[in-house]
């Protein structure tokens, strides 16, 4: 018994380790992007999306486009534009004369990791048929249900600074996102430490590829992390701070500047990601900074402040912000 428990103890060790190998890899290719690759990673672990928002040429793509690399399953880009069509996305029926039948012609949303770039560029009906992927995990085309690969996960960035040609997110699609992560702009010594780093790619030879996860490993690492612990105190904290978006535990100012407060949904992405991230940190517990240092890229997206709170300049992380200051762990 004692050699099985050893067994199991040293695969679960070397399946931890090869997780933060790739976590390692990705933060040397992307400077400065800690948050950025922690997000990911736990989305990883969780069966989540993430909605990555910042101005161009702040490296959303070349994240994506390093942990596909780090991993052992298909990839596929969505570059979206306003003229895209929904069977663009999910594939559509072809008609095969020699069969005298229609074959159903799979899109580039199935693959296990999917890029979909500048989201807000998609007209809603595209919207519509990405939102059925993300929460079902399968596409109906044709009349058909088609289930989607599992290991499953949507990477959609979006451009700030730019409105024309656009379609906002509907409130629907941006709760499906487990995160929503802010990518700002790098101090000096952030930017010169990205000019090194490109200047070293460019001139030197390419690196060989590193080991890859392979999906079961990534289905393995999810079951490791579903059963980190976390105790009732911290399932309580979690409740205050996901109620206080709805019954005033915060201040009514708190809850004035809330239209639509956070959905029980909420709750369950802040607890799953608290414990990928204690996961991924090498314990079997987690803490309450594994759930506060994640509560405004998990909660925020999933308020809608008033407009007179928007008016006066306040926003969703402000509150959420607010709320962190005035909730404390018990």
């Amino acid at each position: 018994m004692k050699m099985g428990e050893d067994a199991a103890t040293g695969a679960a060790d070397d399946l931890r380790a090869r997780v933060a190998a790739l976590t390692e890899r990705l933060q040397a290719a992307l400077i400065g992007r800690t948050p950025l690759v922690e997000r990911l990673m736990t989305a990883l672990l969780c069966g989540g999306h993430v909605l990555v928002e910042g101005a161009p040429g702040l490296a959303k793509t070349r994240a994506v486009k390093q942990l596909a690399d780090g991993l052992d399953s298909s990839f596929a880009r969505i570059q979206c534009t306003p003229d895209l069509m929904p069977a663009d996305l999910t594939g559509t029926p072809v008609w095969r004369p020699d069969r005298g039948a229609f074959e159903f012609v799979a899109g580039p949303v199935f693959h296990s990791l999917v890029l979909v770039d500048e989201i807000n560029r998609a007209p809603p009906k595209v919207q519509s048929a990405l939102l059925e992927a993300m929460a079902e995990r399968q596409v109906t085309a044709g009349g058909a249900t088609h289930a989607l690969p599992d290991p499953f996960m949507v990477v959609a960035t979006q451009n700030p600074i730019e409105h024309e040609g656009t379609f906002p997110l509907p409130e629907a699609q941006l709760d499906r996102f487990l995160f929503h992560v802010l990518v700002e702009m790098p101090g000096p010594a952030e930017e010169r430490a990205i000019l090194d780093l490109v200047e070293r790619e460019t001139v030197a030879e390419p690196a060989a590829p590193g080991p890859r996860l392979s999906m079961a490993e990534v289905r393995a690492a999810r079951a490791a992390a579903a059963r980190t612990h976390l105790a009732p105190a911290l399932k309580d904290h979690i409740v205050r701070l996901v109620t206080a978006t709805r019954d005033g535990g915060a201040g009514e100012d708190v809850r004035a500047a809330i239209e639509h407060p956070v959905s029980p949904r909420g709750t369950l992405a802040l607890a799953a990601a608290a414990k990928a991230r204690a996961w991924l940190a090498g314990r079997d517990y987690a803490t309450p900074e594994d759930v506060r240092s994640q509560a405004a890229d998990a909660l925020a997206h999933r308020l809608i402040p008033t407009w007179r709170a928007t008016a006066e300049g306040d926003h969703a992380r402000a509150i959420v912000a607010r709320i962190l200051d005035r909730i404390a762990p018990l």
